[in-house]
């Protein structure tokens, strides 16, 4: 099933394209690192295995997971969770399987009482109960869906249908960006980057169906594969649509070319993750007469945004090359191209047969084995929808005011301990500390759920049609975003949905973010040890935190503009440093012939990294001042240290289908689980220590070839 491409605010594209970026193989350059120290009094490999039960009596760390076949020092992904892996094959609905997806199926069934229960009361007309009851009743109503057949879709089909010329090719692609169907090009109002105590207007590639723009271009024989089976989803949705077998190939062949015209244009995922070269400020005049095509100034005036004076172009060659098929191309064909992007982003709000085409295709992208079950779909879709609305009714039975304290407080030990970090860094200069502590000390902390919730009031949602429903939801939230111009930085807004189980940096804004969603067992448990929750969700706090650091968001400054604050000398020796990171992951090979790339998953390795590393640093602390230099506890024989490693493992031990892991290391900004697990630890003295491991060992790098930056 696709998910509907909703408008999405700038700022927001901004937050998930910062953590997107090659492929290279090659031994790991040699840094400056600090000797690793010989561990002190730890027992030989494996010895300690003797003292850990068959069975927990802790929370949280499930000591029956382990493979203890395997030593920790040759691969901890295997010792700590090998036998969870073993006994835990992907399901047949999803494409992998991992702690956070059992988290997920607890969530929903909470969400999914919380839906039943709204779409059964009579709640008044207009408040959110109402409004979240009817959105999930009208999808969950497969019976309307066929009897309603292609009726409400029908008066969107027929204004592309009219368009004559281009002038009215320009008005009916400016209303598509209202409906979100991803047609053309994405844009959006969010801070301006170098300047952000303002909103603009920010114009950005888009337009295509597919994931990525390699899947058009690139020529192995599983690219081959997923363009065909996308060119036979084409053409089976257009034969439901009405088409004969010659028109629904033809209309198919037209849309891969407008598409493959769009993704020969289009930046490759590591070249998005440089935010300066995606900032090109220009006059809309300027804009308009480099891409004459488009008629920018009617398309922003129509869609509320007259005033502006400016845009921000991420990729000014995109919409030059925009420009031109939109005067080159047959206009039948930039009509079908609409149309396709306007269906294709609907496929669960039309009759049954639109989402089993679209799963078909998604069966090829990602190796899912069956369909979601349609209550599923439909909680997702109300959660994306109405998510502060639905969120309300959910963190009222999940998150407790005490459970939003420890996690502040867990916020604070990390963040002084990043600041630590930063004092005693050995090769920054004062000047570039000191602009880093004052980073550091303005990072917005924002913990469970919204201090303002949304305000839904003008947004009418009835148990017609759930088709009308979703359009209504994306328009309005493109007015809302829209509004947000010309006006005062609205730092109260957020990116994620309550139970969303997930977090996020947003750099613009100098923020991170953690959902109620995200903030419970297993990844955050009240009545767990210290060593776990550091381990668990302190690792995720030390990650958003660091990623104010690392390659793309240590180019933002205290007040979120985009502005090299660093010395040039630091600035290369981080650098230098950060190629050590993305060396060691470009070296990882999951499967034949396929590697983690390295530049793609520079960001989010780094904040593995230096957020595990500064996180230790805090529990450390923590230990101190709870037990002095007394024993510190073991609880079923592990010690402190070996519970933190263990929590971090646990929790990014998961199994993952072969056509999906592909697509992750094709599109995902994250490395695959088994090396967030392993590339941290590999380089971390910390590690050695806690499990006694020696040199020559797998998981211990020499010196010479160990990452050190914070």
């Amino acid at each position: 099933m696709q998910t509907p491409r909703y408008p999405i605010p700038s700022a927001l594209v901004l937050a998930s394209a910062l953590a997107l970026a090659g492929c290279a193989s090659s031994k790991p350059a040699p840094t400056t690192a600090a000797a690793t120290p010989a561990p002190a009094a730890t027992p030989a490999p494996n010895d300690f295995l003797a003292g850990i039960p068959a069975t927990s009596e802790g929370r949280s760390i499930n000591v029956a997971d382990m493979d203890r076949s395997v030593s920790p020092c040759d691969d901890f992904f295997r010792f700590s969770g090998g036998n969870w892996l073993k006994n835990n094959p992907v399901p047949s609905y999803t494409t992998r399987w991992g702690p956070r997806n059992l988290l997920g199926d607890r969530t929903q069934t909470l969400l999914r009482q919380i839906l039943e229960e709204s779409a059964r009361t009579s709640a008044p007309k207009g408040s959110n109960q109402q409004k979240v009851g009817d959105f999930y009743a009208s999808g969950m109503d497969s019976t309307a869906l066929e009897t309603a057949g292609l009726k409400y879709l029908k008066p969107e089909l027929a204004r592309i249908n009219a368009v004559k010329d281009l002038k009215s090719l320009q008005t009916e692609a400016a209303r598509q960006l209202t409906l979100g169907t991803g047609a053309f090009f994405r844009a959006g109002v969010g801070p301006d980057r170098k300047q952000s105590t303002v909103y603009a207007v920010n114009l950005s590639q888009g337009g295509l169906g597919m994931p990525d723009r390699d899947y058009y271009l690139k020529d192995d024989a599983r690219s081959k594969a997923i363009r065909s089976a996308y060119t036979n989803y084409m053409t089976n949705t257009f034969k439901l649509l009405g088409d004969d077998d010659a028109t629904a190939s033809k209309k198919a062949a037209a849309v891969v070319r407008v598409e493959t015209r769009l993704a020969q244009a289009s930046k490759d995922r590591v070249a998005l993750r440089n935010p300066q070269a995606s900032y090109n400020k220009m006059t809309v005049a300027e804009a308009n007469a480099q891409f004459p095509n488009l008629g920018l100034p009617a398309m922003l005036a129509q869609n509320g945004l007259g005033a502006a004076k400016e845009v921000i172009v991420g990729q000014p060659d995109f919409f030059k090359e925009l420009s031109a098929v939109m005067k080159t191309e047959p206009l039948a064909d930039l009509k079908t191209y609409m149309a396709w992007q306007l269906v294709s982003s609907l496929p669960s709000a039309l009759p049954k047969a639109f989402s089993d085409e679209a799963f078909r295709f998604q069966q090829v992208m990602s190796g899912a084995k069956q369909q979601p079950v349609r209550w599923k779909r439909m909680l997702a879709a109300t959660d994306g929808a109405l998510g502060e609305a639905f969120g309300q009714l959910y963190v009222d039975k999940a998150f407790s005011p005490e459970a939003k304290q420890k996690a502040l407080t867990m916020v604070n030990d990390i963040k002084a301990s990043m600041a630590s970090h930063i004092q005693s860094n050995t090769w920054m200069s004062d000047a570039t500390k000191q602009e880093a502590l004052k980073k550091l000390n303005a990072l917005r902390v924002k913990i469970g759920y919204p201090d303002q919730w949304k305000d839904y009031s003008t947004l009418s949602i009835s148990r017609e049609s759930y088709l009308k429903n979703l359009l209504a939801v994306r328009q309005w939230n493109y007015r809302q975003n829209v509004k947000k111009f010309g006006g005062p930085i609205d730092r109260n807004e957020w990116g994620m949905t309550p139970s969303t189980i997930n977090a996020y940096y947003n750099p613009p804004m100098n923020e991170i973010v953690f959902p109620a969603g995200y903030l419970q067992p297993p990844f955050f448990d009240p009545e767990a040890d210290d060593a776990v929750n550091y381990g668990a969700i302190g690792g995720v706090i030390g990650h958003e935190i660091t990623h104010g650091f690392d390659d793309q968001g240590r180019q933002y400054d205290s007040e979120g503009n985009l502005r090299d604050w660093w010395t040039k000398a630091d600035g290369e020796e981080f650098t230098r440093r950060a190629a050590v990171v993305g060396n060691q992951y470009s070296a990882f090979q999951p499967l034949d012939s396929v590697y983690v790339n390295g530049k793609l998953t520079m960001g989010e390795n780094l904040a593995d990294f230096a957020g595990l590393t500064v996180t230790y640093g805090a529990l450390q602390k923590r230990l101190q001042e709870k037990y002095g230099d007394a024993p510190r506890p073991k609880i079923d024989g592990l010690t402190p240290e070996q519970r933190f490693f263990l929590s971090w493992a646990q929790l990014r031990r998961s199994n993952i289908r072969p056509e999906a892991l592909r697509q992750q290391i094709l599109t995902d900004p994250h490395s695959p689980d088994q090396y967030r697990t392993l590339g941290p630890l590999m380089n971390m003295p910390q590690f050695y220590q806690a499990f006694g491991c020696q040199p020559g060992q797998k998981m211990v790098r020499p010196d010479a070839e160990r990452a050190v930056i914070w």
